[in-house]
């Protein structure tokens, strides 16, 4: 183990910037891809077997969204503060802040599934109409929330591997995940052989083993030994001091997902099922943006940790670069051909007619996207959570949903405008301070 950490170690210190991406951000990517095409591919069979169930996967995708919240949010925690320990050489520390993380994620997982249980069908009935919309997303969002142990533990196993430059173990979990829930999905929803039809259920059972799966191949080589309780205190306060911008920034994500709904319901349930089909293909074509994302923490975090300041910015410079590249690609699917997206999961005139207006406007947010998602994680990974979460509070909370709201008084087409408005706003914000940061570490040593 200790080979490994100082050969990603020596990655971050000396490599040129472009090659650290090019080595550890493909492995990411391929894995965040999988993922992507299983979101497609599980909103596809959920599609074909009822119209309410895929309403419900659109209902239920916001607390799927704090279940990643908290599990990566943490992990991201530790990601950050081990990778900080190895570029001090202080190896006892990260060790045991990985194990710390670990309990951590085992008593937030308890703690969500008892209230996901209790308030699952208040929750649900925000943001559908229809009772047999209703009784699936209950169905399916028990399952997945009080099912979801798997996503926890491996948010955080697959940041003790990250944070060691090890991208290569958390793809190949994440590939055996996605896989088993694709395979899983049409012999649980549809009954195939000796397996019952399960309908909406199946696909909650499939998600769940899925995890599962990824959980069990990071737990090789990434579960560590939590310390004695008084070191663990420190440990959790660094965790969540370093992670706390990104759970906020997952969370509010979550919140205004789940307003935006309940505004949309106002018009139709097939509004929320546009906004939903919307979510889930939107993660296939932010792939690399993501991917950068996860991969630029720990090289930023150890280098701003050395005080190599000139490689902090060549990180970002780089992956703004690489972002822009491929979201033009996204935005031109989402502007040219969103008929032919919508078509892929659901034959309804309604949906259709509403998604034909709303992604090639949401569409022409894509570029903007880069700098207002990207400039958060720089500011996190240097340990400045304050500015992270002020853009992100920003972004999804005092921009999106106000220009949402003021805008559905005009009508249901208006909406959508609010996208790209909210990304450009705070993308100029963002790009600001960020330059005036990376001003003040001139007179510094590069």
């Amino acid at each position: 183990m200790k080979e490994k950490m100082e050969t990603g170690t020596d990655l971050f210190r000396t490599e040129k910037i472009p090659k650290i991406l090019l080595k550890i951000a493909p492995p990411v990517m391929l894995a965040q891809l999988i993922q992507a095409v299983y979101n497609i591919v599980d909103s596809f069979f959920v599609g074909q077997y009822s119209a309410n169930s895929l309403t419900a996967l659109s209902v239920i995708y916001p607390l799927q969204l704090i279940i990643i919240a908290l599990a990566v949010g943490t992990g991201v925690g530790v990601n950050t503060y081990m990778a900080r320990q190895y570029a001090q050489k202080f190896q006892q520390k990260a060790e045991e802040a990985a194990g710390t993380g670990m309990v951590l994620e085992f008593m937030t997982w308890l703690i969500f599934a008892v209230l996901a249980a209790v308030f699952m069908r208040p929750y649900v009935m925000t943001s559908a109409k229809s009772p047999e919309a209703i009784e699936d997303a209950v169905i399916y969002g028990r399952i997945v929330c009080i099912g979801s142990i798997g996503a926890f533990l491996e948010g955080n196993w697959t940041k003790v591997h990250q944070s060691r430059g090890n991208m290569r173990r958390p793809m190949i979990a994440q590939t055996v995940g996605a896989l088993t829930n694709i395979v899983l999905d049409p012999i649980m929803i549809f009954g195939l052989g000796p397996v019952p039809q399960m309908g909406v259920a199946g696909a909650a059972y499939a998600t769940v083993c899925g995890q599962v799966a990824a959980a069990v191949i990071t737990a090789f080589g990434g579960v560590r030994r939590p310390p004695e309780f008084r070191k663990m205190k420190v440990y959790i306060k660094q965790i969540y001091w370093l992670g706390y911008a990104s759970i906020l920034q997952q969370a509010m994500y979550t919140v205004y997902i789940v307003i935006l709904n309940a505004i949309l319901a106002g018009f139709s349930d097939s509004a929320v099922t546009v906004l939903g089909l919307y979510y889930k293909m939107q993660t296939f074509f932010f792939i690399p943006l993501m991917g950068l994302q996860t991969c630029i923490v720990p090289v930023l975090s150890f280098n701003y940790a050395t005080k190599s300041y000139g490689r902090c910015r060549e990180t970002m410079k780089d992956s703004y670069l690489f972002s822009c590249g491929f979201m033009l690609i996204g935005g031109v699917c989402f502007v040219f051909f969103p008929v032919e997206l919508l078509r892929i999961f659901s034959d309804s005139s309604e949906v259709i007619a509403i998604g034909k207006t709303a992604f090639p406007i949401i569409g022409s947010s894509f570029i903007p996207a880069v700098f207002s998602l990207m400039t958060p994680v720089f500011f996190q990974a240097i340990g400045n959570g304050r500015v992270s979460l002020f853009l992100s509070v920003m972004r999804q909370i005092f921009c999106l949903i106000p220009i949402f709201w003021a805008l559905s008084l005009l009508g249901l087409q208006f909406t959508w405008f609010a996208f790209p408005i909210s990304e450009v706003l705070v993308g100029v914000t963002g790009m600001g301070v960020y330059w005036r940061t990376i001003n003040g570490w001139k007179n510094s040593r590069k």
